[in-house]
């Protein structure tokens, strides 16, 4: 039987953080990926693809591309497993990492592209006013433009730490940094951000 991740587009709804069996731990999980259990690949896939895609979402405002592009970090894992020409030490560093390399070059691709499509935001009240939203939007399509201005590191620094809301010491070990480094790539990060913004708003 031919393993393959399920490719489902409403895999992103599942809640984020419920229990894991000892079955489903994701490192037991990758053990098994390596010797490609289909069992194991599917539940990997249904673990880690709402953060894969949560992530990209921080970064896009294409909800295609984001499903597309989520899509497209599994089934880069699932070649590198079939090849087995590398082991993945950390299935969720290795998906945020390729997830940022695929964002990077959606960006590089379409560069400044004009969306319709923007997304949801959980900050709006339930009926904000046409005004509100459209200025809401504007103000988090300024940020995500300004990120494009941000060095790689910094745009990844900053989608694990407020996208997936992670602690300083578990962006430290999705990054292969200490968690100085990190300290002080957020803090340029952040600052370079600022500045960016202060640039457009005035």
């Amino acid at each position: 039987m031919t393993a393959d991740f399920p490719r489902h587009p409403g895999l992103y709804f599942y809640p984020m953080g419920f229990p894991l069996t000892p079955d489903m731990d994701i490192d037991g999980l990758l053990v098994r990926a390596h010797q490609f259990d289909p069992q194991a690949l599917a539940q990997l896939h249904d673990q880690l693809y709402p953060q894969v895609y949560r992530y990209v979402a921080y970064r896009l405002d294409d909800p295609q591309a984001c499903e597309d592009i989520s899509s497209e970090v599994f089934l880069r894992l699932l070649d590198v497993l079939k090849k087995k020409a590398q082991t993945v030490l950390s299935a969720r560093a290795w998906v945020m990492g390729t997830a940022n390399h695929l964002v990077m070059d959606y960006y590089r691709k379409k560069y400044r592209r004009k969306v319709e499509n923007l997304d949801n935001h959980n900050h709006l009240s339930d009926h904000p006013s046409p005004e509100g939203e459209t200025e809401s939007k504007m103000i988090h399509q300024e940020v995500r433009d300004a990120m494009l201005n941000l060095t790689d590191d910094q745009q990844h620094v900053i989608a694990l730490r407020f996208s997936q809301e992670l602690s300083l010491e578990e962006t430290a070990q999705m990054m292969g940094k200490t968690v100085n480094a990190v300290k002080v790539l957020q803090y340029r990060a952040l600052a370079a951000l600022r500045r960016q913004l202060d640039r457009r708003l005035k």
